[in-house]
């Protein structure tokens, strides 16, 4: 099924319903999609800043996107540890299955670290040039866009868990602690702009 197409009722149901999907990577990909509605919400309310809202569109489809990307991944490694395991052959298989599919599995929740990212930037700069009548709003983006980002994070260091592929780990765990190491001050300008705002 697509979680792009039910309602919010039926996806929270899902989310809770105790399936392995959706999960905590579908939940931070529809976080991030949040955050960048309400970026595209306060730049339409401010004079000057139409690209800016249609870069917050485009990161919104790509992120919804990433809600469904998500679940397929993780199902794929579902289905691997699903396979036959009877001869040596089939655990060979198997084996390499699960391999390919935890590889699979990180990639839609690192997509969401980055367009994440980018949404957080995007709220510090709604939050210091956009409607002061919507800083509050700027500031939930900005702290939904960190929460996409960190939740994304961790669904990265979980599949990479289960990786015997040192290289390909230590590449994609370099990227996670960049994409950290760069939102932390962005976050922190954008809720600094948002309390002086409010005072």
């Amino acid at each position: 099924m697509s979680y792009r197409e039910t309602t919010v009722e039926g996806f929270l149901a899902e989310l809770s319903s105790g399936a392995a999907t959706p999960g905590g990577g579908c939940a931070s990909a529809l976080a991030g999609a949040l955050a960048a509605g309400l970026v595209g919400m306060v730049a339409r309310n401010t004079g000057g800043l139409d690209e800016l809202a249609a870069e917050a569109d485009e990161l919104r489809r790509q992120l919804e996107r990433l809600v469904d990307a998500d679940a397929a991944a993780f199902e794929q490694v579902m289905a691997a540890f699903r396979l036959p395991k009877e001869s040596p052959e089939e655990k060979t298989a198997r084996s390499a299955a699960i391999q390919a599919a935890y590889r699979g599995a990180v990639e839609p929740p690192l997509a969401v670290c980055e367009a994440a990212g980018r949404v957080l930037a995007l709220a510090a700069e709604v939050a210091e040039r956009g409607n002061p009548n919507a800083v509050s709003d700027a500031g939930v983006a900005a702290l939904l866009a960190a929460g996409a980002l960190e939740g994304g994070a961790l669904n990265v260091e979980i599949n990479l868990g289960s990786l015997r592929d040192e290289a390909f780990r230590q590449e994609r765990a370099d990227a996670v602690r960049r994409l950290r190491a760069e939102a932390e001050p962005t976050r922190e300008r954008a809720l600094g702009r948002v309390r002086a705002e409010l005072g």
